[in-house]
């Protein structure tokens, strides 16, 4: 047991110097308290429209084609991000994917089934 003024560190919280035994004073909330109903819950990220838009067109893309998204074109996204964002994206549509890039393109196809 430690004491600090009023206040005493026993068994793992706070109690007030002059409180019974057994009787824990929590102290002041630091953070503040929001309803769970008023948060956004989905993850859209600042580039959630171009992915989405990427996904709705993979859906539908005919076997043996690919989609050429020119990188100059995607608003600064980095490669590696856009990658990465694009696989989260068509996994969680049920899409496996796969994906090549050169220096100027990002291509991204459906897989074949194996």
């Amino acid at each position: 047991m430690f004491c600090f003024g009023i206040f005493l560190w026993q068994g793992g919280g706070w109690i007030m110097g002059n409180a019974h035994k057994g009787e824990v004073q929590q102290p002041a909330a630091k953070y503040r308290q929001v309803q769970i109903d008023s948060l956004k819950t989905g993850r859209h990220g600042k580039h959630h429209s171009l992915v989405e838009g990427i996904v709705q067109e993979l859906a539908t893309l005919q076997p043996g084609s690919a989609l050429e998204i020119p990188l100059a074109e995607v608003g600064g996204v980095g490669l590696a991000n856009l990658r990465s964002a694009v696989h989260r994206a068509a996994a969680s549509s049920g899409l496996n994917i796969e994906t090549v890039a050169d220096d100027g393109n990002f291509y991204v196809w459906k897989a074949n089934p194996k």
